[in-house]
């Protein structure tokens, strides 16, 4: 009987136990959880620790609370400018209402189901309103903003607050990226080209002025070397004048040794002149002149 007894005993207990672990449960810090009652909620958990429920009766579902990610397949958009574009994109959401969420959804790949249509609806209405530049420069924050809360907008009967919409690529197709490039470098080109001109023109221009400059300086510089050289000629011939006016006799004597300085130097110059020529007259007469005649005697 006593044997009967611990064994009936160590029964209970191990229903009891079994019992008492059943009636508790535990949430994590990244969880937030729902209590079932036959399918319907009876309390929301959104605080980590220990809690308890009915055993056999009462249901836990667990729902992260993190930061979820949504990466999307990568898809073509027609931009404004009738630019097909490849974006591949992706959003962050977080379940803000465990309770819609379960009642709209029931799992997170249900959720990121949904939420695929809803991101990409909103890329190709926001994009498709936007020019080929706007989406890849000019305004890109502002347009993943207006994808973002047009996607809350969409999202907030299920329970699901989208943190961030954000497109990892947008590039064109490559064939319409080599038709552009080669467009751009045509483009170029032919800027570089235009500018080349402009450059030649500008330098023939400043060469031209230049070359009239110098012109213009030559001549004004020649008129007046001409206007030197005329006023020393003309101080020159004043000082033989006065010098020829004080001794004329010298001046002719200094003149004559000049002119046989420079006639008979030692170069290949050849003269051919008569001993009696004028301009011998200092070799023959030392005063370079002749002796005057005695005057006639008149007759008695």
């Amino acid at each position: 009987m006593k044997g009967i007894a611990g064994g009936a005993l160590l029964l209970l207990l191990l229903i009891a136990g079994f019992l008492g672990v059943s009636s508790v449960f535990t949430v994590n810090q990244t969880e937030q959880a729902l209590v079932l009652r036959f399918g319907q909620a009876i309390n929301i958990v959104r605080e980590p620790g220990l809690y308890f429920k009915l055993p056999f009766v009462d249901g836990v579902v667990r729902i992260d609370k993190r930061i979820l990610a949504l990466d999307l397949p990568e898809q073509e958009v027609i931009a404004s400018d009738q630019k097909r574009l490849r974006v591949d994109a992706f959003a962050r959401y977080r379940v803000i209402d465990p309770l819609l969420f379960y009642q709209a959804l029931g799992s997170v790949d249900r959720a990121n189901e949904q939420l695929a249509t809803f991101v990409n609806s909103g890329l190709r209405r926001v994009l498709g309103e936007s020019t080929f530049q706007q989406v890849v420069r000019d305004e890109r924050t502002q347009l993943m903003a207006r994808i973002r809360d047009g996607v809350n907008d969409q999202a907030k009967n299920l329970g699901i607050s989208v943190v961030d919409v954000r497109i990892r690529r947008a590039d064109l197709p490559e064939a319409n990226s080599q038709a552009i490039y080669t467009r751009m470098q045509t483009e170029r080109q032919r800027e570089a080209s235009e500018i080349r001109a402009q450059g030649a023109e500008a330098a023939q221009r400043i060469r031209a002025r230049a070359d009239r400059d110098v012109v213009v300086v030559v001549a004004e510089a020649n008129r007046e070397a001409e206007r030197i050289r005329g006023e020393g000629d003309g101080q020159r011939n004043n000082i033989f004048a006065q010098a020829y006016g004080q001794d004329q006799d010298f001046f002719a004597f200094y003149r004559s040794m000049q002119a046989y300085e420079t006639g008979l130097g030692s170069n290949d110059t050849r003269l051919v002149l008569s001993p009696d020529s004028e301009f011998f007259r200092y070799f023959r007469l030392p005063m370079g002149n002749a002796p005057a005649a005695p005057a006639a005697v008149p007759p008695q």
